[in-house]
């Protein structure tokens, strides 16, 4: 690899990270933790940081994340740009796959931990817990999409304030 190459490279990856499709899912994602932290924090009475990279919950995170790239990239290239109906796709099949196939596996890693629950009590066998929060209500998708909405929509303005 020529010297050349790798600067155009290295202003490549630098680049990803400067435009608002990236910020606005990235800031969907990090908005939608810091929900979930605060409603935790005020049920708990305390600060857990392990909200910040949990699954489950309000609002999903993922679901904040995807449909900030959506929106985004929709009012900043168009409805019908290629990349906005990918986007698009992706979006659905995540926040379907969080509201079922993942929901379904958090179900089931309930019901198996409370047989292992029952089997330990019975037979004194040491077992570890399954995570249980993994997946999303419906309410939890609405929740993450309207939040991914919401930031695409500021982070879109803000740029075009402070980078136009």
């Amino acid at each position: 690899m020529g010297e050349t190459e790798g600067a155009r490279l290295c202003a490549d990856f630098w680049t990803y990270f400067c435009n608002p499709y990236f910020w606005s899912g990235f800031m969907g994602w990090c908005t939608a933790q810091l929900i979930k932290m605060t409603r935790g924090a005020i049920q708990t009475k305390s600060l857990d940081f392990t909200y910040l990279t949990s699954t489950g919950g309000m609002p999903s995170a993922h679901s904040a994340l995807v449909m900030g790239v959506f929106v985004s990239l929709g009012l900043g290239e168009g409805w019908a740009h290629p990349a906005t109906i990918v986007a698009s796709v992706v979006a659905a099949i995540t926040m379907f796959d969080a509201a079922t196939v993942r929901r379904a596996a958090g179900l089931q890693a309930r019901l198996l931990n409370e047989i292992t629950r029952q089997l330990f009590h019975e037979r004194k066998f040491p077992a570890r817990p399954l995570k249980e929060m993994l997946g999303h209500t419906r309410v939890e998708v609405y929740g993450g999409m309207a939040t991914g909405i919401v930031v695409a929509i500021v982070v879109m303005n803000l740029w075009m304030v402070c980078f136009a």
